[in-house]
């Protein structure tokens, strides 16, 4: 991809689509009354300048490694291709958006006001030099000068990035979506404290990734077994959304031969009617349960409520 937006630099303007100045800015003041990026970049101090580089300068680029890994050891067998195909093909349909429509940044509106835009013009680090200067290099100064994609802010692929790895993890951890969320927000406003895109830009981005996780959720991605903590505790794995209206995902009572209704050995909602154990419920970081919840699993026969009226 980087080889292709290298060899789209060189052609000319005069075959790309139009550089869009004013829309953005027009569609923050719609929707929020206000320049939402502007606002947060005002008061800038060194603190904040770090606690903004480090998600969108640094963890944006190692954590759809660092989720990979982490999801091939606990997350089902069949998860980890499927979320890389899926990044994949969300950030293709990211970079072609930017590439059929082409908008100016934060940064732009703070240098050059609202005027035209043309595709000469070199990119800017905007909050990230201070970043630099902090560190005495020239690094993200140079990189986003010479960038072969100045005019791509929308939609934010940062956003749409953190909010596709937020919802694969948090398909594989549950319990953790908080945790998940709060990654995700943090980088959205490091985006817009440091003027790399409007509030906009953002939403757009976390919608895509939306839309790419639900395909992928709904036809490709396996099902968690909740009483499953690695990737080989597996014996088998289903893919998309459940039919099941059981909680934990019990296996429809349709799979299993039907006794007589007058037959005492039918069990309900007895864990010992089902002879695999592979879905029992768990309390690990998976489970919606708490282990002080009464056992939904455990039931009585019919045969046992049976011989106690007998008695009576």
């Amino acid at each position: 991809m980087d080889t292709k937006l290298l060899i789209y630099r060189f052609v000319s303007g005069d075959y790309r689509p139009p550089i869009w100045v004013r829309v953005l800015p027009a569609l923050e003041n719609i929707f929020y009354g206000a320049n939402l990026s502007n606002i947060l970049s005002a008061h800038r101090h060194v603190v904040l300048d770090v606690l903004a580089w480090i998600p969108y300068g640094l963890t944006h680029f190692g954590a759809p490694f660092v989720c990979s890994a982490i999801m091939f050891v606990f997350g089902p067998p069949g998860t980890v291709p499927t979320f890389a195909r899926t990044f994949g093909y969300m950030n293709l349909a990211g970079v072609t958006i930017q590439l059929l429509f082409p908008c100016s940044a934060p940064w732009y509106e703070n240098m050059y006001g609202l005027a035209p835009a043309n595709y000469s013009m070199p990119g800017s680090p905007a909050g990230l030099a201070a970043i630099d200067k902090l560190l005495g290099i020239d690094m993200y100064t140079s990189s986003f000068t010479a960038s072969p994609l100045v005019f791509g802010a929308f939609p934010s692929l940062h956003a749409g990035n953190a909010t596709l790895e937020a919802l694969f993890m948090s398909h594989v951890f549950p319990r953790l979506k908080p945790l998940f969320v709060a990654y995700a927000l943090w980088i959205c406003w490091a985006t817009m404290y440091l003027s790399h895109h409007y509030a906009v830009d953002l939403v757009a981005g976390s919608l895509l990734a939306c839309i790419a996780f639900f395909i992928s959720k709904t036809h490709f991605i396996p099902r968690i077994q909740l009483d499953k903590m690695f990737r080989w505790d597996y014996d088998y794995t289903e893919v998309g959304e459940s039919n099941d209206s059981y909680a934990y995902g019990l296996t429809s009572l349709d799979d299993f031969p039907t006794a007589p209704f007058d037959s005492d050995e039918w069990t309900i909602g007895s864990s010992s009617s089902f002879s695999s154990g592979l879905r029992s419920p768990s309390t690990g970081v998976r489970s919606p349960t708490d282990e002080y919840s009464p056992n939904l699993w455990e039931g009585d026969t019919l045969a046992s409520t049976s011989d106690t009226e007998a008695q009576r």
